[in-house]
């Protein structure tokens, strides 16, 4: 009579668990079409409203008052992302090697802090704290390098939390499999570790990536804008970026306007998405090289 009780106990559990667990997966799902549909619905809209309107000579002219194309400012958001790159990857990589590998335990405590903290800065206040010191305090006005300076401290914590989670994620057994073969400290970090972590590193870098290119508010305050094509100097050279004619041009009564906000808005997304694929095509790459 027990075992009988138990197995229909048994039974009634399991009944119970599997409701629960259909209830959850019914959520995730849920949660998971909150989040897609309407970015798909966003990239329908643009992409439908633009493609129409869009040709060849988007990317083959300047913006010419409230028309024209947009060669400049893709020029500047492509040369944007590779000063970006190249600053914040440095840094951060650097950052995040150092807080995992290095630091003690009570100064890493610390710069955990501080990165969190520098990633919860609205971008507009970085903007601002770049025009206060670097436009005018600095006498750079308007330039490429002001732009990129600031854009490189907003995506910096995001490529040194990604960093530091990545090395963190080798298992221990490859670091001290190198040190009984009796590696330095800097082989065991280069040879193994860094191999290891780098399709997770790669994977933080290119999507720090996309996160900068669609900001607005800082490129506002340190790049200005700029109907010409850009130029290298390090101050008085404003410089134009896809996001500003989005910005500007979205609610102008003019067509040729509006038709810029969209193509820009259209060529945004096409970028975003081309980051976004590199880093799964990287990844996947890299991950086919990883030790042993």
């Amino acid at each position: 009579m027990s075992h009988k009780a138990d197995t229909i106990q048994q039974r009634a559990n399991n009944s119970r668990r599997s409701r629960v667990d259909k209830v959850m997966w019914a959520l995730c799902y849920g949660g998971l079409l909150t989040i897609v549909v309407p970015i798909v619905w966003i990239i329908y809209q643009v992409v439908a409203r633009a493609l129409p309107h869009i040709s060849m000579s988007v990317f083959t002219t300047n913006t010419i008052g409230n028309g024209g194309g947009l060669r400049q400012a893709i020029l500047g958001t492509v040369i944007l992302l590779i000063m970006v790159g190249t600053m914040a990857g440095v840094t951060g990589v650097g950052a995040g090697i150092y807080i995992s590998q290095f630091a003690p335990k009570r100064v890493g405590g610390i710069l955990r802090g501080a990165i969190e903290i520098l990633a919860g800065v609205p971008s507009i206040v970085a903007g601002f704290v770049g025009y206060i010191t670097l436009v005018i305090e600095l006498h750079w006005s308007f330039s490429i390098w002001a732009a990129s300076f600031v854009l490189a401290a907003i995506v910096v914590p995001y490529i040194a939390k990604t960093t530091e989670i990545s090395l963190r994620g080798v298992p221990l057994a490859m670091r001290e499999s190198g040190q009984a073969l009796g590696l330095a400290d800097s082989l065991v970090l280069r040879k193994i570790l860094l191999k290891s972590a780098s399709p997770g590193i790669v994977t933080g870098l290119i999507l720090a990536l996309a996160i900068s290119v669609g900001e607005t508010a800082p490129l506002l305050y340190t790049a200005g804008w700029s109907t010409t094509n850009p130029t290298f100097s390090l101050s008085h050279s404003p410089v134009g970026y896809l996001t500003y004619p989005i910005w500007t041009f979205y609610d102008y009564p003019i067509k040729s306007a509006s038709y810029l906000a969209l193509e820009s808005a259209m060529i945004l997304i096409m970028l975003v998405i081309g980051l976004i694929v590199v880093s799964h095509v990287l990844r996947r790459i890299l991950s086919k090289h990883l030790p042993e």
